[in-house]
């Protein structure tokens, strides 16, 4: 396949192997991967690119990439995100007051599916509150680019930790993760192994996964839930459930269609199929998902399937950092948001739901609701 960006990859559905090419890092590459075509072919600056690319561990292979994230790592443990869960329903509980303040119809996703995520990245990072609005109305226009290179010029630009924020933290030590990769990793510390453009770099990769994704998933699990009534009550009236609904959300929903695209270091071999070095590959997280040696019928929606694997937090040394603090928020505004409109219903015909397929991230532009 040519990807929306200029690669000719390979595209790998099934799940096993799509686990066997994300958890082997020294074969399948990401750091090696050469740079969009569109880019090249656009004359942007690729210089630039790399720059942006510093501290970013999201397209990194070990070992930089497992320095980094163990530097990061204790703070998205499921003990520490634990301690996160009051304020994370606070967050929900004011988002849900503020559709109630302004009636219906509201669109569901700058009012509640961005407003969780965000908010709740930006206190985990040490975003200000006087910057936190800001963010989230840039963070809203991540939908409808025009072109797969203005998606890429948007990801490249989306410096919302920057260099100004780094130097106003040096001066006001916060206890948060960036006054920690400065106080214990940036220049003059005692371990002095981070540059102040690679705690940049990692924490703009932090604020951009650590919402993205999940505000689409409450986009779209909300949607697929309207869609189906009986899964939606039994998210709603019965809490015993919510916890497998999430992991059946995750998997059904997919909103990271594919990962990142790998490149081959050596010849081999994947399933059955042979790979020659140098050839590109882009994982397919949600075909995985779907894959009927995984879970049977995999394209019908049921909340109440025993559990079961997914891809839609990848595998291997990139598996999902944020992923215990999306559960904890899913987990958390899903059963809140139903309940606190149990009339919820869509405000526009299904037909005239905005997708956006032009972005990294697959989800919804709006979401109109009422109820």
């Amino acid at each position: 396949m040519t990807t929306a960006f200029g690669h000719e990859a390979t595209y790998v559905a099934r799940y096993d192997d799509v686990r066997t090419l994300l958890a082997d890092s020294q074969t399948f590459q990401i750091g090696t991967v050469p740079p969009p075509p569109v880019l090249a072919e656009r004359g942007y600056d690729l210089e630039k690119v790399a720059r942006r690319n510093a501290g970013n561990l999201i397209v990194m292979d070990p070992p930089e990439h497992t320095r980094l994230r163990r530097m990061v790592i204790s703070w998205f443990t499921p003990r520490r995100v634990e301690r996160m869960r009051p304020l994370v329903v606070d967050i929900i509980e004011r988002a849900l007051d503020a559709m109630e303040a302004a009636g219906p119809p509201v669109d569901l996703l700058p009012m509640f599916a961005k407003t969780v995520p965000v908010m709740a990245i930006c206190e985990l990072l040490g975003i200000q509150e006087s910057e936190r609005e800001r963010f989230r109305s840039r963070a809203a226009r991540v939908a409808g680019p025009s072109s797969p290179l203005e998606e890429l010029r948007r990801l490249g630009d989306a410096q919302w930790i920057t260099h100004e924020l780094i130097a106003y933290r040096r001066q006001h030590p916060s206890d948060d993760v960036i006054g920690m990769l400065l106080r214990e990793h940036g220049p003059g510390s005692p371990a002095d192994d981070l540059t102040d453009d690679e705690i940049v770099g990692l924490g703009n990769a932090l604020l951009v996964a650590g919402h993205e994704t999940t505000t689409q998933m409450l986009a779209l699990g909300t949607l697929a839930l309207l869609r189906h009534p009986a899964q939606l009550a039994l998210v709603r009236d019965d809490p015993s459930l919510v916890a497998g609904a999430v992991e059946e959300l995750l998997r059904y929903v997919g909103v990271m269609h594919g990962a990142f695209v790998r490149r081959a270091a050596r010849d081999t071999t994947l399933g059955d199929l042979s790979i020659k070095e140098g050839e590109l590959l882009l994982p397919a997280l949600a075909a995985a998902s779907r894959d009927p040696k995984l879970v049977d019928d995999g394209d019908r929606l049921d909340v109440t399937r025993p559990p079961s694997s997914h891809a839609a937090f990848g595998h291997g040394p990139h598996f999902c950092i944020g992923a215990p603090l999306a559960r904890l928020e899913l987990r958390e505004a899903f059963p809140r948001l139903l309940r606190r409109f149990p009339t919820l219903r869509l405000a526009v015909p299904e037909s005239e739901v905005d997708y956006s397929d032009d972005t990294v991230v697959y989800g919804l532009r709006s979401l109109p609701v009422t109820w």
